[in-house]
Protein backbone atom coordinates (compact mmCIF):
# COMPACT_ATOMS: atom_id res chain seq x y z
CA UNK A 1 0.00 0.00 0.00
CA UNK A 2 1.18 3.64 -0.82
CA UNK A 3 0.81 6.83 1.00
CA UNK A 4 -2.36 8.39 0.13
CA UNK A 5 -3.97 5.14 -2.17
CA UNK A 6 -7.50 4.37 -0.54
CA UNK A 7 -8.32 1.78 -3.17
CA UNK A 8 -8.15 -1.34 -1.07
CA UNK A 9 -9.74 1.22 1.68
CA UNK A 10 -12.91 2.38 -0.25
CA UNK A 11 -15.66 -0.10 1.49
CA UNK A 12 -14.70 0.30 4.97
CA UNK A 13 -13.65 4.38 4.79
CA UNK A 14 -17.47 4.62 3.36
CA UNK A 15 -19.14 2.56 6.06
CA UNK A 16 -17.12 3.55 9.27
CA UNK A 17 -15.59 7.03 8.77
CA UNK A 18 -17.28 9.77 11.24
CA UNK A 19 -18.52 12.93 10.21
CA UNK A 20 -17.57 16.65 11.34
CA UNK A 21 -18.52 19.30 13.76
CA UNK A 22 -22.30 20.34 12.56
CA UNK A 23 -21.41 24.04 14.48
CA UNK A 24 -18.18 24.21 12.18
CA UNK A 25 -20.12 23.25 9.28
CA UNK A 26 -23.00 25.36 9.85
CA UNK A 27 -20.14 28.23 10.12
CA UNK A 28 -18.70 28.02 6.92
CA UNK A 29 -22.10 27.46 5.05
CA UNK A 30 -23.22 30.61 6.98
CA UNK A 31 -20.29 32.99 5.77
CA UNK A 32 -20.80 31.46 2.31
CA UNK A 33 -24.30 32.03 2.09
CA UNK A 34 -24.03 35.96 3.60
CA UNK A 35 -21.93 36.13 0.41
CA UNK A 36 -24.80 34.47 -1.91
CA UNK A 37 -22.55 31.10 -2.06
CA UNK A 38 -24.67 28.42 -3.05
CA UNK A 39 -22.82 25.54 -5.33
CA UNK A 40 -19.56 23.98 -3.58
CA UNK A 41 -16.46 21.88 -4.50
CA UNK A 42 -15.41 19.41 -2.52
CA UNK A 43 -12.12 18.17 -4.00
CA UNK A 44 -10.53 15.33 -2.64
CA UNK A 45 -14.21 13.97 -1.65
CA UNK A 46 -13.22 10.35 -1.03
CA UNK A 47 -16.87 9.00 -0.63
CA UNK A 48 -18.18 12.18 -0.25
CA UNK A 49 -18.57 12.43 3.83
CA UNK A 50 -18.20 16.21 4.22
CA UNK A 51 -20.07 16.49 0.48
CA UNK A 52 -22.98 14.49 1.63
CA UNK A 53 -23.08 16.61 5.37
CA UNK A 54 -22.88 19.98 3.31
CA UNK A 55 -25.95 18.88 0.73
CA UNK A 56 -28.20 18.48 3.59
CA UNK A 57 -27.13 22.17 4.27
CA UNK A 58 -28.84 23.02 1.36
CA UNK A 59 -25.76 23.36 -1.40
CA UNK A 60 -25.00 22.20 -4.50
CA UNK A 61 -21.74 20.07 -4.16
CA UNK A 62 -19.87 19.15 -6.79
CA UNK A 63 -17.86 16.01 -5.67
CA UNK A 64 -14.29 15.61 -7.34
CA UNK A 65 -11.90 12.79 -6.45
CA UNK A 66 -9.24 10.93 -8.43
CA UNK A 67 -10.02 7.31 -6.87
CA UNK A 68 -12.17 5.29 -8.75
CA UNK A 69 -12.96 2.74 -5.78
CA UNK A 70 -13.36 6.01 -3.47
CA UNK A 71 -16.00 7.87 -6.27
CA UNK A 72 -17.79 4.77 -6.52
CA UNK A 73 -18.62 4.40 -3.22
CA UNK A 74 -19.45 8.15 -3.08
CA UNK A 75 -21.84 7.71 -6.11
CA UNK A 76 -23.81 4.82 -4.22
CA UNK A 77 -24.73 6.58 -0.99
CA UNK A 78 -25.69 10.09 -2.85
CA UNK A 79 -29.65 9.26 -2.23
CA UNK A 80 -31.68 12.40 -3.47
CA UNK A 81 -29.02 14.79 -2.25
CA UNK A 82 -27.94 17.27 -4.87
CA UNK A 83 -24.54 15.79 -5.39
CA UNK A 84 -22.54 15.66 -8.62
CA UNK A 85 -19.64 13.43 -8.77
CA UNK A 86 -16.50 13.98 -11.47
CA UNK A 87 -12.57 12.42 -11.80
CA UNK A 88 -10.60 15.08 -11.40
CA UNK A 89 -7.83 15.88 -8.54
CA UNK A 90 -7.30 19.37 -6.29
CA UNK A 91 -4.04 20.61 -8.73
CA UNK A 92 -6.99 19.73 -12.00
CA UNK A 93 -10.16 19.90 -10.92
CA UNK A 94 -11.69 19.88 -14.64
CA UNK A 95 -13.93 22.75 -13.12
CA UNK A 96 -14.61 25.76 -15.20
CA UNK A 97 -12.99 29.34 -13.99
CA UNK A 98 -14.81 30.82 -11.52
CA UNK A 99 -17.70 28.59 -11.38
CA UNK A 100 -18.03 27.66 -7.74
CA UNK A 101 -18.89 29.44 -4.73
CA UNK A 102 -17.17 27.59 -2.56
CA UNK A 103 -14.12 24.96 -2.13
CA UNK A 104 -13.22 22.07 0.27
CA UNK A 105 -11.32 19.55 1.52
CA UNK A 106 -11.84 17.14 3.96
CA UNK A 107 -9.13 15.12 5.57
CA UNK A 108 -7.48 15.38 2.17
CA UNK A 109 -5.68 19.04 1.68
CA UNK A 110 -2.09 17.34 3.23
CA UNK A 111 -2.16 15.20 -0.49
CA UNK A 112 -1.80 17.52 -3.37
CA UNK A 113 0.86 19.96 -4.39
CA UNK A 114 0.23 22.58 -2.05
CA UNK A 115 0.96 25.47 -4.72
CA UNK A 116 -0.61 23.80 -7.12
CA UNK A 117 -4.01 22.83 -5.63
CA UNK A 118 -3.88 26.62 -4.05
CA UNK A 119 -4.00 28.07 -7.62
CA UNK A 120 -6.66 25.91 -9.10
CA UNK A 121 -9.22 26.41 -6.11
CA UNK A 122 -8.28 30.95 -6.87
CA UNK A 123 -8.90 29.86 -10.25
CA UNK A 124 -12.28 27.82 -10.02
CA UNK A 125 -13.53 30.20 -7.31
CA UNK A 126 -15.51 33.15 -7.68
CA UNK A 127 -14.47 36.64 -6.52
CA UNK A 128 -15.02 36.60 -3.17
CA UNK A 129 -15.43 32.99 -2.50
CA UNK A 130 -14.37 30.85 0.72
CA UNK A 131 -11.74 27.63 1.04
CA UNK A 132 -12.07 25.24 3.44
CA UNK A 133 -9.82 22.55 4.53
CA UNK A 134 -11.37 20.66 7.52
CA UNK A 135 -9.71 17.73 9.41
CA UNK A 136 -11.71 15.53 12.03
CA UNK A 137 -9.03 14.11 14.31
CA UNK A 138 -9.58 11.83 17.41
CA UNK A 139 -9.43 13.46 20.65
CA UNK A 140 -8.56 10.19 22.09
CA UNK A 141 -7.28 11.93 25.51
CA UNK A 142 -10.92 12.34 27.04
CA UNK A 143 -11.52 8.07 26.74
CA UNK A 144 -8.50 6.06 29.18
CA UNK A 145 -9.30 3.12 26.60
CA UNK A 146 -8.69 5.03 23.60
CA UNK A 147 -5.56 6.37 25.58
CA UNK A 148 -4.22 2.88 26.19
CA UNK A 149 -4.75 1.79 22.73
CA UNK A 150 -2.56 5.07 20.95
CA UNK A 151 -0.08 4.21 24.03
CA UNK A 152 0.17 0.58 22.43
CA UNK A 153 0.33 1.82 18.95
CA UNK A 154 3.20 3.95 19.29
CA UNK A 155 4.88 1.06 21.00
CA UNK A 156 4.83 -0.90 18.15
CA UNK A 157 5.64 2.10 15.73
CA UNK A 158 7.42 4.22 18.10
CA UNK A 159 8.95 6.43 14.59
CA UNK A 160 4.75 6.74 13.80
CA UNK A 161 4.57 10.36 12.08
CA UNK A 162 0.79 11.02 11.51
CA UNK A 163 0.36 12.28 7.85
CA UNK A 164 -3.42 12.47 7.69
CA UNK A 165 -4.74 14.46 10.97
CA UNK A 166 -5.70 17.66 12.51
CA UNK A 167 -2.39 16.62 14.40
CA UNK A 168 0.04 16.48 11.66
CA UNK A 169 3.01 19.12 11.08
CA UNK A 170 1.07 20.33 7.89
CA UNK A 171 -1.71 21.42 10.03
CA UNK A 172 0.65 22.92 12.57
CA UNK A 173 1.84 25.85 10.20
CA UNK A 174 -1.49 26.21 7.81
CA UNK A 175 -2.58 29.41 8.83
CA UNK A 176 1.00 30.91 8.00
CA UNK A 177 1.25 29.69 4.68
CA UNK A 178 -2.66 30.50 3.68
CA UNK A 179 -1.85 33.68 5.28
CA UNK A 180 1.23 34.65 3.15
CA UNK A 181 -0.71 33.34 -0.64
CA UNK A 182 -1.57 36.03 -2.19
CA UNK A 183 -4.47 34.26 -3.90
CA UNK A 184 -6.16 34.27 -0.24
CA UNK A 185 -7.15 36.78 2.17
CA UNK A 186 -8.94 36.73 5.73
CA UNK A 187 -8.01 33.37 7.03
CA UNK A 188 -10.07 32.25 9.82
CA UNK A 189 -9.69 29.09 11.93
CA UNK A 190 -12.12 27.39 13.39
CA UNK A 191 -12.55 24.29 15.59
CA UNK A 192 -15.62 22.49 17.31
CA UNK A 193 -16.08 19.34 18.99
CA UNK A 194 -18.94 16.34 18.97
CA UNK A 195 -19.01 12.97 20.24
CA UNK A 196 -19.93 9.72 18.71
CA UNK A 197 -20.55 6.26 20.28
CA UNK A 198 -19.12 3.76 18.47
CA UNK A 199 -19.62 -0.34 18.62
CA UNK A 200 -15.99 -2.22 18.23
CA UNK A 201 -16.91 -3.29 15.07
CA UNK A 202 -16.82 0.25 13.81
CA UNK A 203 -14.08 1.50 15.90
CA UNK A 204 -11.86 -1.21 14.21
CA UNK A 205 -13.53 -0.43 10.70
CA UNK A 206 -11.77 3.27 11.10
CA UNK A 207 -8.74 1.92 11.89
CA UNK A 208 -9.19 -0.13 9.00
CA UNK A 209 -10.13 2.21 6.71
CA UNK A 210 -6.64 4.82 7.89
CA UNK A 211 -3.85 4.98 5.09
CA UNK A 212 -0.85 6.13 7.02
CA UNK A 213 -0.88 3.90 9.86
CA UNK A 214 -0.88 1.03 7.86
CA UNK A 215 2.03 2.18 5.85
CA UNK A 216 3.98 3.03 8.22
CA UNK A 217 3.88 0.28 10.37
CA UNK A 218 3.67 -2.39 7.63
CA UNK A 219 0.94 -4.71 7.25
CA UNK A 220 2.56 -7.69 9.99
CA UNK A 221 2.24 -4.51 12.54
CA UNK A 222 -0.82 -3.49 11.56
CA UNK A 223 -2.60 -6.70 12.00
CA UNK A 224 -1.18 -7.04 15.15
CA UNK A 225 -1.92 -3.82 16.05
CA UNK A 226 -5.88 -4.68 14.71
CA UNK A 227 -5.72 -7.77 16.87
CA UNK A 228 -4.90 -6.29 20.19
CA UNK A 229 -7.96 -3.65 19.53
CA UNK A 230 -10.54 -6.88 18.94
CA UNK A 231 -8.68 -8.56 22.11
CA UNK A 232 -9.22 -4.62 24.24
CA UNK A 233 -12.41 -4.21 23.28
CA UNK A 234 -14.73 -7.80 22.68
CA UNK A 235 -16.32 -7.03 26.14
CA UNK A 236 -16.81 -3.53 25.44
CA UNK A 237 -20.40 -2.42 24.26
CA UNK A 238 -20.33 1.08 23.28
CA UNK A 239 -17.03 3.29 22.69
CA UNK A 240 -17.45 7.10 23.58
CA UNK A 241 -15.27 8.73 20.72
CA UNK A 242 -14.93 12.47 20.50
CA UNK A 243 -13.86 14.27 17.64
CA UNK A 244 -12.39 17.90 17.02
CA UNK A 245 -12.87 19.48 13.73
CA UNK A 246 -9.74 21.86 13.02
CA UNK A 247 -11.01 23.88 10.05
CA UNK A 248 -9.51 26.55 8.03
CA UNK A 249 -11.37 29.22 5.98
CA UNK A 250 -9.73 31.69 3.96
CA UNK A 251 -11.53 34.09 1.60
CA UNK A 252 -10.45 34.44 -2.33
CA UNK A 253 -8.15 37.37 -3.25
CA UNK A 254 -9.97 39.59 -6.34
Amino acid sequence: MKHGDFTSLAANYAQYRPGYSPFVLDAFCGLARDAGGKTCADVGAGTGICARLLAERGLRVIAVEPNDAMREEGEKANGTLDISWRKGSAEHTGLETASVDMVCMASSFHWPDFDLAVREFHRILRPGGLFMALWNTRRYESNPLLVEIENHLHTLVPELRRVSSGRSEFCATLTERLGERKEFVDVLYLEGRHTENQSPERYIGLWESVNDVRVQAGEELFRSFIDYIRERTADVPVIEAEYLTRAWIARRKD
